[in-house]
């Protein structure tokens, strides 16, 4: 990523105006202000890519001046990391809404995963992890993000799917199948790799695969065991 690493002054300390939950006037429109760069941040690599992306191209999208931006980031990155956090926490809420349900059904569960594949955070998120395979300073960042995330994603898939309990090798193996089975099929739905007619009958072998990997899937679901 073409971010470049400018570190800004020492800002001007701004009079503090209380708003609700006891936080400032001015701590609310510093976190908007973060977030609306995080969002730019997003958008410009989905759109151009992460090596075409700069500083300068992240505060117009965000509709900011340059100094503007660095004054909540010091430089490229600490804005990359802090988009790579929000894309981990998208996908940590969006699996989570997803598995809270007393009826887990493999079919709609599939399939929600499978509608979050199709949206730009993921996109986002591929983009930068291929980019980092050639950019060592990407990897510094991405790597030990990447981990958090996989702890934090296996620890919250436990707690979520108690009908894998006592079963432990078995649903680390579905949850691994899953993930890589319908990233793959995404990844190459956007390349041309994999043609859109294939997408159902994949989907459905996948979903007859995670079945047989436990019974008590079929009778929570009241199909014969």
């Amino acid at each position: 990523m073409a971010l470049a690493a400018v570190r800004s002054g020492s800002p001007a300390r701004q009079p503090r105006e209380r708003g609700q939950g006891g936080q400032t006037q001015q701590s609310l429109k510093s976190a908007q202000t973060r977030a609306r760069l995080i969002d730019a941040t997003i958008r410009c690599i989905v759109k151009v890519g992460y090596a075409n992306t700069t500083t300068p191209q992240v505060a117009a999208e965000a509709g900011l001046s340059r100094g503007a931006m660095l004054h909540h980031f010091e430089n490229g990155s600490a804005l990359i990391k802090a988009a790579i956090v929000e894309l981990h926490e998208k996908r940590l809420r969006a699996f989570r809404r997803a598995a809270d349900t007393e009826n887990h059904d493999v079919d709609a569960l599939v399939r929600a995963y499978w509608r979050q594949l199709q949206k730009p955070a993921f996109i986002a998120f591929h983009e930068l992890a291929l980019a980092a395979r050639t950019h060592p300073d990407l990897a510094k960042i991405l790597q030990p993000l990447q981990v958090e995330y996989r702890e934090r994603f296996n620890a919250q898939a436990v707690a979520l799917f108690p009908e894998w309990q006592g079963n432990r090798e078995r649903f680390d193996l579905a949850m691994t199948l899953s993930q890589t089975m319908l990233e793959g099929m995404a990844i190459n739905l956007v390349t041309g790799a994999m043609a859109e007619a294939m997408v159902e009958p994949m989907l459905a072998l996948l979903e007859q695969q995670i079945r047989s990997m436990n019974p008590k899937l079929d009778k929570a679901q009241g199909q014969p065991g």
